[in-house]
């Protein structure tokens, strides 16, 4: 199995990175391609850009990068209660391409922060716009309070439940 993995995040100490990191960890007989939004920075999308110069061939390869996955796990971050302009940014050129970005693949969605919303917001919005985008969720889970939950130097979840339950969302991949 193919797993394409990344935190819809363009930080580079993302906390979204190390959840989704260990999430694709717990599939053991994956193949996993973990990639970094910050290899795939564009110019803000705009129609006048898209008229003008066309779509970028990095949006061309992030979604040839989801055409050959047979699943998707995202960590999503939250700025202000929605998705980060990295990503959304990614999102936008690509659909360009394809309104159905994900190509009905089957989908962990996840979502960590500092604070014990554990970015439930994006989380929210992200589950409610996957059918249009042709994203199949199979399990979503967020994690609040990540330094509490998670052991940096380890990279893994140290609450028992969470992990519980991040395994069998992984599960159903």
């Amino acid at each position: 199995m193919k797993i394409l993995a990344f935190a819809a995040s363009n930080s580079r100490s993302s906390i979204n990175k190390s959840l989704v990191t260990y999430a694709a960890s717990l599939l053991e007989d994956a193949e996993v391609d973990l990639i970094d939004l910050n290899d795939y920075e564009m110019p803000i999308y705009s129609t006048d850009r898209e008229n003008e110069s066309g779509i970028p061939q990095l949006a061309h390869d992030f979604y040839n990068k989801i055409s050959v996955a047979d699943a998707v796990i995202i960590s999503f971050a939250e700025h202000n209660g929605s998705y980060t302009a990295a990503y959304k940014n990614l999102f936008d050129w690509t659909s360009r391409i394809d309104m159905k970005v994900y190509q009905d693949k089957p989908a962990l969605l996840l979502a960590t922060s500092p604070g014990p919303g554990g970015a439930s917001s994006v989380l929210a919005a992200a589950k409610g716009s996957a059918p249009y985008f042709g994203m199949d969720v199979k399990a979503d889970l967020s994690v609040g309070k990540f330094y509490d939950e998670f052991d940096m130097e380890k990279g893994e979840l140290k609450n028992i439940d969470i992990k519980d339950k991040l395994m069998t969302a992984v599960s159903f991949l």
